[in-house]
Parts: structure tokens; sequence; C-alpha cells
């Protein structure tokens, strides 16, 4: 109603984001006719002095205020003829700027003396003027001298006299009882002034250059030139005093360059109403980045994978985290699609504003589009400036150090590589699953950070949340629905982009084939392809003009599995394909296979593996030794062992599926 102009809001006054304090009109003419009663408003009216005694200008005559009272203004003219006005018609007068306020200059001057004397008093300072005031008060009221001990005669009335000309000069005599500081020696600059000319520019063109050189180094050449020209050397002590006092901002810069200058930059700790900070409501202003998590992990069967990305997606009001994803490929524009669509699945909207870094994933045709879809801004940041993503990197700090460093298999001993061995390298304690630490992560950002008190807002990040949007509305008009036209657009393709059909086949998508009934129509071209992360089972092909829904050659087994766990499966394959050989081939049958297993048993860590170990060795040589007693009985003790060893490698090799 405020945007269609059915109500009224004076945005100058207070802004939209603090709604208590923000007033209603049913109209302009109506704002404008809005009076306060209350005096106060007439003290300090547009933060100028207006009290008893105070001069105003109307229509050319001066006037005296001689009374302000809750209904009317008393003004007496310089005949002493006296004029009441209501204090409706004043203000109105005032609003309209018919009203010039005039001040005392010799009263202001005054103030202006009072507050600097006082503001530039220390506490020794104020505890002397205080004890000297109650022994002046003390003598004014009741006549009674101190005792000499208190203060001598002399010194107490020439302290009287300090008072009172204070009081006759500002109308206050405590600043007279302030002790007057006096600078003691000679605080001039001793050294010519052509030597500091010289000096300053020394700094500035043989100091200040991105050689670097030393203090010591750059004085050395200022004492040089000076001999040359038969000027007095500043010593090298004076000679740091005024590197020192140089801008460090522009000292930085021109010795060590813009990046390492953005550390010493001013910070700015206040912008306009008109640009709020962090936003005024929750998916107006949102921070989208990645980072590799620090933490190494497995298969189910202990093989390593490698770190992990995690891409984020959090508020900057709220503080909460919206999305989150997590993959072994580098960051890519098929990583921010799908923490989008996570984003989509958890609240039915998409961020007002998006906050990006420089990074191309960022600026991919599929991405934009889908961005340029749904109405979403995005707002890249300055290159090497961290403070303007201060929210999400943030985010990312505490990921790390108060949830993954505790892991078992972190990779905080990496920093210092030299330090790594064979015993502390992380890959040998990595015990987390893919699929075990996104379950992990998952809790942690949506249930534990969700709802731990924050510092910068009061309360937690869930609580700050829910009261804006019960406040500012759940603003359904930006409501996305999670159907098949949102997931077909934030579809990822391939690094080609098209595969070819093969007769009988279909198409390969990342190792994984493909049919559609109009790939009969067509044999051995190029067709545009996409997939879904969330689910290998199904695949789009675009034939005959029109996007056509795809299925997987083991869609049977690959259905009725949830999103996630699809998803975190096929992402553990690829990269265990990577990190093999490449001749190496990850086919639909293996990955249901691995399917399957990861259903059986997925959350294996390092001990139940050796407990299994353990337990199925000692097993299979109960079995051997049962069944081949006779055998054993005819051969030579020493074979015994052998055929034990033997045993046991059969059993570990069918255990992990080696045979």
């Amino acid at each position: 109603m405020i945007a269609a102009d059915v109500l009224h809001v004076n945005l100058n006054v207070t802004p939209l984001a603090e709604p208590a304090q923000v007033k209603v009109f049913a109209s302009p003419e109506t704002s404008c006719s809005h009076i306060h009663r209350s005096p106060s408003t007439l003290l300090h009216y547009r933060q100028r002095p207006f009290q008893c005694g105070s001069q105003i200008i109307w229509d050319g005559r001066r006037l005296n205020v001689a009374n302000i009272g809750e209904t009317h203004v008393s003004l007496m003219s310089e005949q002493h003829d006296l004029i009441e006005l209501p204090v409706a018609a004043f203000e109105t007068l005032a609003r309209e700027n018919r009203l010039e306020f005039t001040t005392d200059d010799s009263r202001h001057g005054s103030a202006e003396t009072i507050r600097d004397r006082l503001s530039r008093a220390n506490e020794a300072a104020l505890r002397t003027a205080t004890r000297r005031s109650g022994l002046i008060g003390q003598y004014i009221d009741r006549g009674i001298l101190p005792h000499s001990t208190e203060a001598p005669p002399r010194t107490f009335f020439r302290w009287l006299a300090r008072y009172r000309e204070a009081e006759t000069a500002y109308g206050n005599g405590f600043v007279g009882l302030l002790p007057t500081s006096v600078n003691r020696g000679n605080r001039c600059a001793k050294l010519p002034e052509l030597s500091q000319t010289m000096m300053q520019e020394h700094i500035g063109n043989d100091y200040e250059t991105l050689k670097q050189k030393t203090r010591y180094s750059s004085w050395i050449q200022l004492k040089l030139a000076c001999e040359k020209q038969g000027v007095c050397t500043p010593s090298y002590k004076t000679f740091c005093r005024a590197v020192r006092k140089r801008p460090a901002h522009e000292q930085t810069l021109k010795r060590k360059g813009r990046r390492a200058s953005y550390q010493v930059e001013s910070f700015h700790w206040d912008l306009t109403l008109k640009t709020p900070r962090h936003g005024d409501r929750p998916f107006e202003v949102v921070h989208f980045d990645h980072t590799e998590l620090d933490v190494e992990c497995v298969t189910g069967s202990g093989q390593v994978l490698g770190r992990p990305w995690m891409t984020l997606l959090t508020d900057a009001f709220s503080r909460r985290v919206l999305a989150f994803y997590l993959t072994f490929d580098p960051p890519s524009y098929r990583s921010c699609m799908m923490v989008l669509r996570e984003c989509v699945r958890r609240f039915t909207r998409i961020p007002q504003i998006l906050i990006v870094d420089g990074g191309r994933e960022f600026a991919s045709t599929y991405f934009e589009t889908l961005l340029a879809r749904y109405e979403c801004t995005k707002k890249t940041r300055p290159p090497a400036k961290a403070r303007f993503g201060s929210i999400c990197e943030r985010m990312f700090g505490i990921a790390n150090t108060r949830f993954i460093h505790n892991l078992r298999g972190n990779t905080q001993i990496t920093r210092n590589v030299r330090q790594i061995t064979k015993s502390v390298d992380p890959k040998g304690f990595a015990t987390w699953s893919l699929t075990e630490l996104h379950h992990r992560l998952s809790e942690y950002l949506y249930e534990v950070h969700d709802t731990i008190r924050h510092p910068a807002l009061g309360c937690t990040p869930r609580e700050a949340y829910d009261t804006t949007i019960i406040s500012g509305g759940s603003r359904m008009r930006r409501m996305v629905a999670y159907n098949e036209e949102f997931l077909m657009i934030t579809l990822p393709t391939t690094a080609k982009g098209a595969a070819k059909v093969t007769p009988s086949r279909g198409v390969k998508i990342n190792h994984i084939y493909y049919w559609c009934e109009a790939f009969r129509q067509i044999v051995d071209e190029l067709v545009p392809v996409r997939y879904d992360p969330f689910d290998a089972g199904l695949a789009y092909a675009f034939v005959g003009k029109q996007w056509r829904r795809c299925h997987s050659e083991c869609y049977g087994t690959l259905q009725g599995r949830s999103e996630r766990e699809i998803m975190l499966a096929t992402t553990e394959l690829r990269r265990q394909r990577h990190n093999h050989s490449r001749h190496f081939s990850v086919t639909a049958r293996r990955m249901a296979e691995f399917l399957q297993s990861v259903e059986a048993e997925e959350h294996l860590l390092t001990q139940r593996l050796r407990d299994q170990e353990s337990s199925t060795t000692r097993l299979g040589i109960i079995t051997a030794a049962t069944s081949s007693e006779a055998i054993v009985e005819q051969r030579e003790p020493q074979l015994s062992s052998n055929h034990v060893g033997i045993a046991d490698e059969l059993v570990i090799g069918e255990l992990y599926g080696e045979f």
C-alpha cells in the first residue's frame, strides 16, 4: 500500500527497517498537518537553540521569547507588546520558514569555551577543581575560610578571584578553578626548514618505493644528499619518527602494493540510512561463495578421496545458512545451480540480491539465465577485498574451527608442510565418508549454528529470521515452486555440452548410458544434454526441438532412491574414477552395486572396519582348519602356517570383492 501510494510514509524521517518508529498517514496532507504537541519539540526546532530569552525574526520584526507554555508561546516585541501564539500556529510558521531563529553570539561563545575547557581536563584536573569548588562554596554560603593546611589564604583568594572572573565571563565559575597546564620547554622544531623539506621529499621518493628499502639505508642516502648541499642532516631517530608520522595506508600502498595496503585501509563503521549494511529483511542480501573443507574423505572401503568443496549460501540479515552443497569437483556453475536448487527446496525462495566474487563460475550463461528468470540481482565484490564478503568468509571459518577441525582426518597440520610425516599424515587418519560428513554438517549448520546466540544480532539466527518474516511478511509473490520447470532450468550440462547418440545404447553422460525412444530416429549425432546431479537415473536430451527425458540403463535399481543419497553416491564414484587409472570406467552396474553396499553398510568408521576384519579372519582360519584337518595331518608341520596365510588372503579378498 505504501508503494502504491495508498498510504503515505515520510521515508526521510525513519527507515522502514524500524517499523515501530515509522508513522503511517492516510495522505501527504495529513502528514503535513500532523503536529507534535509536546513543548520539547520547540526547544530545539531544526537543531536550533530555542528557549526563553531567545530572539526570533518574524516578518522583519525582532521578537523575544517570553514564555513557552503547554498550549501557547508568548513573544515580546521591542516596544514591549505581548503576542501569544498557539503552539500549532507557531510550529506551522517555523515549518514554513517564516520564522528566523537568531542566537546570542556571546552566549554561544561562552558555551563553546566551557565545553572546550571541560573536554581538555583530565581526571586529576577535575578532582582538583571539585575540591576547590567545595572550599569556595563553603566560604560563600557560610563565610568560613578554609584551614591553612587545606589551602593558604593567598592561594584561596586567588582561586576565588578566578571563580568570579569565570562566572562573569562565561556564566560558570567552575571552569575558572581548573588547573592551568603550563607547557614547559621549547616545543618548536630545532631542525632547519630546508632540512625538514629534504627529509620529507626523500621519504616520499626514496623510502616509499617498491624497493622496500630499510630506514637506515634510506637515511644514509639522505645524509649524503644533505652533506652535498651543506644542510644540517636530521638524525636517524628524527628520520624514523618522521617515517612513522606518514599516512600508513599511502605508505604501504607505495611500498607493498594495493593488496597489502588493504589491511591498513580505513574501515567504514557506519553507512547511511539509504544503504543498509546487511539488508532490511531475510533473502534481501545473500552471500554466495565456495571453500575447500579441511578434512580428508574416504569411501566405505577406506579409499582416500581427498578434500571436498563446500558451496555456501548465507543470509546477510539473519546470518542464517540457507543452503549448502558438497562435492569433490572444483567450484563451477553446477555447484552454484545446485545450491540454489537446495535453497528453493528448503524455503521456496530465491534471494533478491546475490553477492558473489569474481569467479568464472558466476559468469556462466546458465547461471545468469537462472538469476534473470527469477529476477535476482547479482552483485560482484571488488577483487582482493575480503571485507565485502566478511559474512560468508566468517561462516567458513566457524564451520572449520568449530566442527571440521574436531573430526578425525582434518588437515590443520598441512599448513606446516615440513612437519608432516607418514605417521601424522591426515590421509592415514581419514575416516569420514562424504555421506556421513554431509549428514553431520547439515545437522551443525541447520540445527546447531542456527540456534546459537549471535553477538551481532542479540538473538539466534533462526529467531532473527522468524521475527522479521512475521513483521515484514512472507512476500508470496517471491515464492518459487519446486516443480519440473524450476528443476529443468537448474540442470547442468557436461563439459562438452553435447553427447553422441550410440545405436541401441543412447547417450553417455558421466559414464552412464541414457535412452529415450526419440533416439531411434537419429544415429551418431551430437545432441545437447543435461543431467541431474540429484538423480542419476534421469537425464535430458534436446531432440526434435524439445527437451526429452531419458532413463539410465539401471533405472530400476536407481529409482526410489532419495535425491541426497544418489547425489552423494554419484559424487563419490566420480571421485574414485578420477583417482584411478585412465582405463578405469564407472558404469551404471557398478554404481548400482555401490548403492546396495551403501544401503547395507555405508556408515562404517575406522574402528568398525578393523573389528570386522579381525572377526572375519578368525572365522576363516577356524573353517579352513576344520575342513582340511586330514590334509594338514599328512603334511609337514611347517606348512600349516602357510596354509593359514592363504586362507586369510582368500577370505579378505572375498570380503573386499577383489576376486
